[in-house]
Order: structure tokens, then C-alpha cells, then sequence
């Protein structure tokens, strides 16, 4: 686990020096940059490798090839680590950091890392919550013991993460770049100046590891910050978010593109200053995976709708130190649904956490590409 996490680090190192003495000289843009990493690691493909990668821009069904699930669950489409040398592996991370920011691109590398926690140690199928066995007919159950295969071969690991693109990477024309498997979906469209990172799905999977003697919780500031904003409210306020019903997992998780849920709990319009702002604060977990310039444009538009924001709570209002918490909660404003939702089968529902970022409005990018 860790030399595939040197060796990929160790391309991108001489990838970013190269990228910054470029935008030293060129003072190229972010999508001008994002580009130039697109068509590096498309050069180094050979022509079947490239015809596995590349879909037309509007191939609805590749669109919707996501999921939280294992890819021997959920086959996805595109060219897998797996399958990449050591040299294009680096040109794909590049290019998927070229289109994260800093954050946003630790955070990835913290859930695959968590996959490979799964694949090396029996806690994935058993022990932290994992996808619960299931037997197809006359058939093993796909998740066996330790290593994290079954019987339909592996389920776990980092080299189960697919590359693909949609479209030809353009400084004009609206193109996606689509990078996942278990517990992480994002679907990036660059249209322009713009960048839109909805639908995105990240997800957990231990979501409290130990990696080279550091505590990862890769999704424990969305945990946290949630539990300080609800900690916040008075009284009167937590009657209002914290819901009557209980919801154990996604609501507009995959497959449910284009469906909507009315609004429930706390608006934001009866929340004080610091409040608003700690809501915020949430929402830039989701909002700032993506790059610096996308993000902040992403941010201004959901401040601009924050009188219509609300803030939900279904489950558990108290957390363990240092663990993440077991509670459902929702953000939901005009342009924006964000979904928390710990899964209580198979174990710790605070080690298994899938989150959901969408704009009804705008996933897929389907504002800037006319569709």
C-alpha cells in the first residue's frame, strides 16, 4: 500500500514543479491547466487504453455509472489503476489533482486509502461495517473472509478506481472527467471558466483507520462540524432540525438522478450569524473538494441562497470523542442537497459513512452545456 502511494506521489512531484514553473511563465488558468493534464495522461495511453477511457460527452448511461457499492457489485466504466502502468498512473492522479484542490485531493486519497485497509485486514466485510453478504443463486457470497475477495474475485483496494472521460478535454466545450469505486464518485464537468463537481458521492470504509501511525478520518471534519452546529442551536432550534423519523442511508444516493425532496427541519433564516456561518463552514467539506476557483464560485452561490438553506437531523445527538458521528443529517437549499447518512448494517454505523453532494439544479453541469 504504501509504495503504490509513493510512486504515485513521486509522479506527481516532478508533475507539479513542471505545472508551476508553467503557470510561473504561461499564467495559465485552472481550466487551461486541467486540460494540459487531461491530454498528458491521454498521451500515454495506447489506442485500446484510450478507447476504454473516452465516451461521448452525452452517454447518459456512462453518466450514471456510479455507485458506492464494490465494482464487482457495480461495474464502472473506464480504464482502472489497475490496469495503468506506473507512469500513467501518475499522469491520472495529476490530472485528477488538477482538477481538486489540496483538500479535496488528500480526502480522496484518504477514502482509497481506506480501501485498502479493507483489502489487507478482515474489518471491511465484517468488523466496520461493510456491505452485508449476499449470496447470488447457487452461488458463494461475494464477500469472503480477509483480503477483501470473494468469490467473483477482488472487492477491495485502491487499483479498483476507474478513469474515464466524457467528451474531449476543451478550454471551450463542456467535457467530464469521472474517477471512482467503492465509497467515491466524483463527476467533474469543465465547461469554461467553470467547474461543477455534482453529482459527487464520498463515503468512508473504516472511516477511523490507522495508517502509518497517523489517525485518518477522512470524513471526520463532515462528522464534526456538523455535530458543533447542532450543539449550537438553542432549544427552540433542535426542535425544529432534529427530525420526528429515522433515516439509515441516502436519499438521492445513485440512481435517483433528477428526483427531489421537500425541505425539512431549521431554516437558516432562523439561525443567528454564527450559525449561518458554521452551516457554511459544513458545507465547504463538499464544496471545496474541488478546485480553489470552482469552489469559491460554487460557495458565492450558495450564500446567495442561504435565506432558502435548511438544516436536518434524524438520530444519535451526542458522538465519542474522536469518532464520527451515528446521526443522519441533511443540507438542503435551492441549489444544493448534502446527505450524511451512517449505514447500520453489519457493524459500527460511525465506522461506515456514505455522503451524498448534489445540485438539483446544475448536476452533471447540465447549466453550462445546454442540455
Amino acid at each position: 500500500m504504501r509504495s503504490f502511494r509513493i510512486e504515485i506521489a513521486a509522479g506527481l512531484a516532478g508533475i507539479v514543479l513542471v505545472g508551476v514553473a508553467l503557470s510561473t511563465a504561461q499564467e495559465q488558468t485552472v481550466t487551461p491547466r486541467i486540460v494540459s493534464a487531461a491530454n498528458s495522461f491521454l498521451a500515454t495511453l495506447d489506442q485500446k487504453q484510450r478507447q476504454s477511457v473516452l465516451y461521448a460527452f452525452d452517454d447518459q448511461e456512462q453518466r450514471r455509472r456510479w455507485s458506492n457499492f464494490p465494482v464487482v457489485m457495480v461495474p464502472r466504466g473506464g480504464i482502472s489503476l489497475k490496469d495503468m502502468s506506473p507512469t500513467q498512473r501518475a499522469a491520472a492522479m495529476a490530472l485528477l489533482a488538477s482538477t481538486l484542490s489540496p483538500r479535496g485531493f488528500e480526502k480522496v486519497q484518504q477514502i482509497m486509502d481506506g480501501d485498502e485497509v479493507n483489502k489487507t485486514t478482515d474489518q471491511g466485510p465484517r468488523g466496520n461495517g461493510g456491505p452485508p453478504g449476499r449470496r447470488g443463486p447457487g452461488g458463494p457470497p461475494p464477500f469472503g473472509p480477509g483480503g477483501g475477495r470473494g468469490g467473483n474475485g477482488p472487492i477491495f483496494g485502491k487499483d479498483l478506481y476507474y478513469f474515464s472521460i466524457l467528451g474531449t478535454p476543451s478550454e471551450k466545450k463542456p467535457w467530464m472527467l469521472q474517477f471512482g469505486g467503492h465509497h467515491l464518485a466524483l463527476n467533474i464537468t469543465i465547461a469554461g471558466e467553470h467547474g461543477v463537481l455534482t453529482p459527487t458521492l464520498t463515503g468512508a470504509q473504516p472511516a477511523l483507520y490507522t495508517l502509518d501511525g497517523k489517525t485518518v478520518r477522512p470524513l471526520g471534519q463532515e462528522s464534526d462540524k456538523a455535530l458543533a452546529l447542532l450543539n449550537a442551536l438553542d432549544e427552540k432550534q433542535r426542535k425544529k432540525a432534529i427530525l420526528s423519523y429515522e433515516l439509515a442511508d441516502l436519499v438521492l444516493g445513485p440512481g435517483q438522478d433528477g428526483k427531489t425532496i421537500q425541505p425539512e427541519g431549521l431554516k437558516a433564516t432562523e439561525m443567528n450569524e454564527r450559525q449561518r456561518a458554521m452551516m457554511l463552514d459544513v458545507i465547504s467539506e463538499w464544496a471545496g473538494i474541488i478546485n480553489g476557483s470552482a469552489a469559491n464560485a460554487r460557495m458565492n452561490e450558495i450564500k446567495a441562497g442561504l435565506d432558502n438553506t435548511w438544516f436536518a437531523w434524524s438520530g444519535p445527538t451526542t458522538a465519542t470523542p474522536g469518532k464520527n458521528i451515528t446521526a443522519y443529517y441533511r443540507i438542503q437549499g435551492p441549489n444544493l442537497v448534502i446527505e450524511y447518512a451512517p449505514q447500520t448494517l453489519g457493524g459500527d454505523p460511525a465506522l461506515h459513512v456514505h455522503t451524498m453532494y448534489r445540485d438539483p439544479t446544475n448536476d452533471y453541469g447540465r447549466k453550462y452545456t445546454h442540455e
